[in-house]
């Protein structure tokens, strides 16, 4: 796949001494004597790619390295997570993950390129909320989760809910939100989130449940609404929004999630030296301040704790998968 500069993107150049002082004490190796590269498996400038670079910035910084962003899309991220699987595992090379490539996507396609024990798991940088959205102006009028219950029961008719695609952590949000209510509603796939939010301001569709980071421009525009998040709590970067939760679906949780994974030979010492990078960077206030701007809680794990994370989520995410009947193959 042909890259180009907007894809190929070196975030950090330098190192902050303090941090890199303070990181390189953690460890006698020489690790990293060169710069890193990080596979985003999503194309530039969409969410995935946007958390990606928000700590690959100063992460770089932390370890001392330029951090060279390599954008790799394509069939739901398997293409970049493939080209990580495969990479030298000399420690240079790491994949961006997400519960959508790590986890769903083993349930969803029949082949992903790789098997899971090629990669293994690094460091987790947050967890994402999703947002229920409605287009400002909608023609129905709904402006809360209450107006959507009172149309459920005013006709028969279904509401449509779009999504990223088949399998998407915005398509099992909305199985999710269909069951719990029992309203009819009909999906609408779509190849990638951009579209869902552009049909659903003209109106071409009802509402759609997708990860903050892709719809929070577009709310701050004043383009869509946001109805309530699917997080425990409510979020910071949606001042005034309710939970799911407390609008009446009792118990309704679901969230995505984020982190760092390298090939599966890569040597102990570097996973726990990034991994404490990893750790030291999220702890930094303006990291934590962007992530959480973006509806991404930072939530750092070790190797150990990210790997049975996965692991646990695979089983999870895939049920759900299963129980829908999603599939793209």
């Amino acid at each position: 796949m042909r890259q180009t500069k907007a894809t190929m993107l070196a975030v950090g150049i330098t190192a902050m001494m303090a941090g890199s002082a303070a990181f390189g004490a953690q460890t006698d190796t020489n690790w990293p004597d060169r710069p890193i590269t990080l596979i985003v498996p999503f194309a530039a400038g969409g969410g995935g790619d946007t958390l990606a670079r928000l700590v690959a910035d100063p992460l770089a910084k932390t370890v001392g390295q330029s951090i060279v962003v390599e954008n790799h899309p394509g069939a739901g991220g398997n293409i970049g997570s493939a080209a990580a699987a495969r990479a030298k595992a000399e420690g240079y090379t790491f994949l961006y993950g997400t519960n959508g490539t790590q986890a769903i996507n083993h349930a969803l396609y029949k082949s992903v390129g790789y098997k899971p024990e090629q990669l293994k798991a690094v460091g987790r940088f947050s967890t994402i909320e999703l947002t229920l959205v409605v287009a400002q102006d909608n023609a129905k009028g709904i402006g809360t989760i209450a107006d959507m219950l009172k149309y459920r029961t005013a006709t028969d008719k279904p509401l449509t809910c779009g999504s990223a695609g088949n399998g998407t952590s915005s398509h099992l949000a909305c199985e999710m939100f269909r069951k719990q209510t029992g309203m009819p509603v009909t999906h609408v796939p779509y190849k990638g989130n951009a579209a869902a939010v552009t049909d659903i301001i003209g109106g071409r569709i009802d509402f759609i449940i997708d990860v903050t980071p892709n719809v929070i421009s577009q709310i701050k525009a004043g383009r869509l609404k946001a109805l309530a998040v699917t997080s425990k709590t409510p979020s910071p970067s949606l001042p005034g929004v309710p939970t799911l939760d407390a609008s009446g679906l009792k118990g309704f949780e679901f969230y995505a999630w984020d982190g760092l994974y390298a090939p599966a030979d890569t040597p102990p010492e570097v996973i726990n030296k990034m991994n404490a990078a990893i750790d030291q960077t999220l702890k930094l206030k303006e990291t934590d301040q962007r992530l959480r701007g973006r509806g991404a809680v930072p939530s750092p794990m070790t190797p150990e704790q990210f790997q049975t994370f996965t692991e646990q989520e695979k089983q999870r995410l895939g049920a759900i998968v299963r129980d829908i009947g999603a599939t793209v193959d």
